[in-house]
């Protein structure tokens, strides 16, 4: 999932470059959730996996 939210970045940095503001915003908002869904996906796995 992190490497989905990196490729993304990486798209919406691009886009950004090229003149593509739509795209650079859709792209990294998607990312943005991503990343947080990635974070409070290992935070759970962490907690749990020492119980």
């Amino acid at each position: 999932m992190l490497r989905w939210a990196v490729i993304f970045f990486v798209i919406a940095i691009i886009a950004a470059l090229l003149g593509f503001t739509g795209i650079a915003g859709s792209s990294m908002q998607i990312a943005k959730i991503l990343f947080f869904v990635f974070i409070i996906l290992a935070v759970v796995i962490f907690i749990f996996g020492r119980v």
